[in-house]
């Protein structure tokens, strides 16, 4: 009978002593690759436990279930550890640590796989990763049975990347980063950690540099200034009802829609009250729903624009020098708190858009200036990333992972906070490479122009990501040249946007009523000019918090004469812009004609509108949102020249025009002008139909503050040999609207 022979015994290997230099390089702070190091390694079936928990004397290893796997030994008296431990399995680990009679027990990171998948390098490579909102910053979850916070950040050209915080003293040696190579991401699950607590990132570059400690890029939470540190946020998880508002602008042309949008600064439209609540510098967001929405719906505007609301640092910036893009300012409380305030504008009919800045960036030491040593988000070359207006960094568009970070933080605010839209800050600073720039402080495109092109491709690409993903959702460019096809879709050529903020009318109309009205027949075509272009492009027309800051004075303070003239020319303004075609924007406190400009450290002088005619106006601008959204002919055609009609044009000696605004199946409604302090009587304006046209708005009215000269509710157009005209009695410094009244 043949020996049967027996399979010879493998021997396992002894674990290796890690080499005294890799230990103190971890004990340092200066290894670049921690995980290959700490946590758990098999080899040939032998486990080995390295670990480094600062102040520690003695280290046990203990599984998650608490089974108890061996004492390590001491490597470096300042808490490395190493030893082998039986396992049949790679798991998780924690250990107990102790310090004389002290003891605590420390959930090991590095025994944790990672969090981020090979389909997430896959789209993050190509740049067309869609929810990196979802996978970067810091995100608490259940990983491995064991609930703690993952934490992720692009820095491809540092040596070390930790997570520090208030759960490990601030100490970068406890929680270095893994690196995904592919994609220059660095990752960490940390157990234990809550919701509520402070962290940076501590980031060694090069050369062992040690940066300034940076906040999170990608953070849903940050301290209140003058603190800078990111804040671990709660996933949102908010119980919206806005389900019908949302349902309706998904299907809705917004072209054809009315919009008039209130322009708010959060923090100075009120102050808290100083009887209540102690020294607050600002109201809630919950305060703010509270006060703010029922007056906008009261007022009868349908949006609420704010200025930036990401986390900034610097007050008198207003938010547009922002260093938290993903994190509602801490300002006004936590993003759920943002969130009730955006669900309870929609429950009201209202909708919120955000101004939104991905133009330029600050460069506090804390910022994304030269995150991981190198200029990462921002160009190298100062003259394309250094900003000579407003002493910031450009965003550098030709690099994916910077438009993936903008892309995905337009689509951000739509997924997770349901804003109905965007108004992008500085366009024209971004289309154009010599913006600001003498000769020679510039770099041509590829083809030799002045055209930044990767910005261009940049703004395509938003808004098709962003329409394509939420259909309801509008985008407003701030672009102030005539760049062509600004709000034409990006499959024709165009930048994509829905709307773009008509800048010239803004120019011409304010510098036309600065005018003493004696010189207005030399100014006449200033009010015409604009038809020219008026359906060029989807307007907004703005009056924005632009013009009534830093000396320019408040929109009253603009208009030409003193006292009651400068009301009755305020209010003719008005109904001259809510009667001209294009969507309305209009800033804060100048709805009832604040008399100040606006400055960000103080209230509205809500006071005011106590005064009559300060009231009046408010009464008047009311009115004019209310009439604007009822009558389809001044709202569903506001960017087709089928909806627009001069009917006087050419009278300057007179500063007279009228024009008729019109809409299919809907009665018509013609806007008359007279711009100057004379009544005129008899006057006789061309209309589009014979019959019987009620006044339906005069600016003279005695509710509105004005002397109460008008048609007695209505005129008759007739036909004669000159046509069909009517003889009207047009009111000093005034705007009538007339409404054709359907014969029945």
């Amino acid at each position: 009978m043949t020996e049967k022979k027996r399979a010879p015994r493998v021997k396992k290997t002894a674990a290796v002593d890690l080499p005294a230099s890799e230990v103190e390089s971890i004990v340092r702070g200066l290894h670049g690759n921690s995980f290959s190091v700490l946590g758990l390694h098999e080899r040939d079936g032998v486990f080995t436990v390295r670990a480094f928990v600062a102040d520690a004397e003695t280290l046990s290893a203990h599984t998650l279930g608490g089974r108890k796997l061996g004492r390590l030994k001491q490597r470096h008296p300042e808490g490395f550890f190493e030893g082998t431990v039986k396992l049949k399995v790679h798991q998780p680990l924690k250990y107990l640590a102790t310090r004389g009679d002290a003891e605590w027990w420390v959930t090991d990171p590095y025994t944790f796989g990672p969090v981020l998948g090979p389909m997430d390098d896959h789209l993050m490579g190509e740049g067309s990763h869609r929810r990196l909102f979802d996978r970067m910053g810091a995100h608490p979850m259940t990983h491995q049975h064991s609930d703690g916070v993952h934490f992720a950040v692009w820095a491809p050209n540092a040596r070390r990347v930790s997570v520090v915080g208030d759960f490990n003293a601030w100490d970068g040696r406890r929680h270095a980063m893994r690196l995904r190579h592919d994609t220059g991401i660095w990752e960490i699950f940390i157990p234990d950690v809550a919701v509520g607590l402070r962290y940076k990132f501590e980031i060694v570059a090069e050369g062992d540099v040690r940066l300034p400690l940076k906040a999170d890029p990608y953070a849903r939470a940050s301290e209140l200034r003058p603190d800078t540190a990111s804040v671990v946020a709660p996933e949102l998880d908010h119980d919206w009802g806005d389900a019908a508002h949302r349902e309706f602008w998904s299907g809705a042309n917004a072209r054809r829609q009315p919009i008039s949008i209130y322009e708010v600064h959060p923090g100075s439209w009120r102050k808290p009250d100083p009887g209540a609540g102690g020294e607050r510098e600002f109201l809630s967001w919950d305060e703010l729903a509270d006060q703010m929405i029922p007056y906008v719906v009261e007022m009868g505007f349908t949006h609420i624009e704010f200025m930036p609301i990401s986390e900034y640092p610097y007050d008198p910036s207003w938010g547009y020098q922002t260093t938290g893009l993903y994190a509602p300012t801490a300002r006004f409380g936590p993003p759920e708190a943002f969130a009730r305030f955006v669900d309870g504008a929609h429950r009201a009919g209202i909708g919120i858009l955000l101004d939104w800045v991905p133009a330029h960036f600050p460069t506090d030491a804390h910022g994304l200036a030269r995150f991981d040593g190198t200029a990462l988000y921002e160009h190298a070359d100062p003259r394309q990333g250094f900003h000579p207006d407003w002493n910031t960094a450009i965003y550098n568009f030709g690099r994916r992972e910077v438009v993936s970070y903008l892309v995905n933080n337009a689509l951000y605010w739509s997924e997770k906070f349901h804003v109905d839209g965007l108004r992008v800050d500085a366009v024209a600073s971004m289309l154009y490479l010599d913006y600001s720039r003498k000769e020679g402080e510039w770099v041509p495109n590829r083809e030799g122009g002045r055209e930044n092109l990767e910005a261009v491709s940049f703004l395509q690409e938003m808004n098709r990501a962003v329409y394509g993903s939420h259909p309801g959702i509008m985008t407003i460019a701030e672009e102030s040249t005539s760049w062509p096809k600004v709000s034409q879709p990006a499959h024709e050529g165009g930048l994509g946007f829905g709307f773009k903020w008509n800048m010239g009318f803004m120019h011409d109309t304010l510098k036309y009523f600065s005018l003493d009205p004696v010189y207005r027949r030399h100014h006449h075509s200033e009010l015409t000019f604009g038809l020219l272009y008026a359906f060029s492009e989807n307007f907004v027309l703005p009056i924005s918090h632009d013009e009534v800051v830093h000396g320019k004075q408040s929109m009253l303070g603009k208009m030409s004469g003193s006292g009651d003239m400068k009301f009755a020319n305020l209010r003719a303004y008005y109904a001259f812009m809510w009667g001209y075609p294009g969507k309305k924007l209009l800033f804060m406190g100048q709805e009832f004609a604040q008399g100040a400009e606006w400055s960000e450290m103080r209230s509205l002088d809500w006071w005011q509108t106590d005064i009559p005619q300060h009231r009046g106006v408010q009464s008047l601008v009311r009115d004019l949102n209310h009439l604007y959204r009822d009558r389809p002919a001044l709202h569903a055609r506001d960017c087709e020249p089928e909806g627009f009609e001069w009917l006087i044009a050419d009278d300057s000696m007179n500063s007279v025009y009228a024009w008729v605004r019109r809409a299919p199946d809907t009665p018509e409604v013609a806007i008359i002008c007279n711009l100057t302090p004379v009544e005129r009587s008899d006057y006789v304006v061309p209309l589009p139909k014979p019959g019987h046209w009620r006044e339906i708005l005069n600016t003279d009215a005695r509710d509105y503050g004005g002397r109460g000269v008008g048609n007695l509710g209505g005129i008759t157009a007739t036909e004669s040999g000159d046509g069909i005209t009517a003889r009207l009695t047009l009111p000093p410094l005034a705007t009538v609207w007339l409404e054709f009244e359907e014969q029945t």
